[in-house]
């Protein structure tokens, strides 16, 4: 039996260090269900964290304050990945931000590939943000620099 990894290696630190989607699955508060969100305000602060910021009035963080455990999934390396942790909220609200936004940290447990045996990921999905570019662009940078100073 393989060793468990509990922290980003090198190209998972690299692929969240700048701009990616990930997959968040957190449990539901109410029904205890899976719940998953796409979102792309996410990067890794060191080995041991990746943080990211949602709308604080988002489900998200009703389900983290209720089970404070999460799994952020992404694709990087020719691959997909599973990263678990304990989850606590940093800031109800990031300074320097025009909205409400929550900054939220995923303590990494255990870090697992999770794509299916003999397999690769030869493209990696995109996406488009369908709103004004350069609005989305100047928001996009206060709030990765809110969430580096939080």
């Amino acid at each position: 039996m393989a060793e468990a990894v509990t922290a980003l290696n090198e190209e998972l630190m690299t692929t969240l260090q700048k701009e990616t989607f990930v997959i968040l699955n957190t449990v539901d508060a109410d029904t205890g269900a899976p719940c998953v969100n796409a979102i792309s305000w996410v990067y890794a602060k060191d080995e041991g964290t990746i943080r990211f910021a949602v709308d604080g009035r988002s489900r998200i963080i009703a389900n983290i304050k209720a089970k404070p455990q999460a799994a952020v999934s992404l694709f990087a390396a020719g691959s997909f990945h599973a990263v678990y942790g304990d989850v606590r909220v940093v800031t109800e609200e990031l300074a320097g931000v025009p909205f409400k936004l929550a900054c939220v940290d995923v303590l990494v447990r255990e870090v697992r590939d999770a794509m299916f045996y003999g397999s690769r990921v030869s493209i990696v999905p995109e996406y488009e943000k369908t709103y004004d570019k350069r609005a989305a662009d100047k928001l996009d940078g206060q709030v990765f620099e809110a969430m580096k100073k939080a």
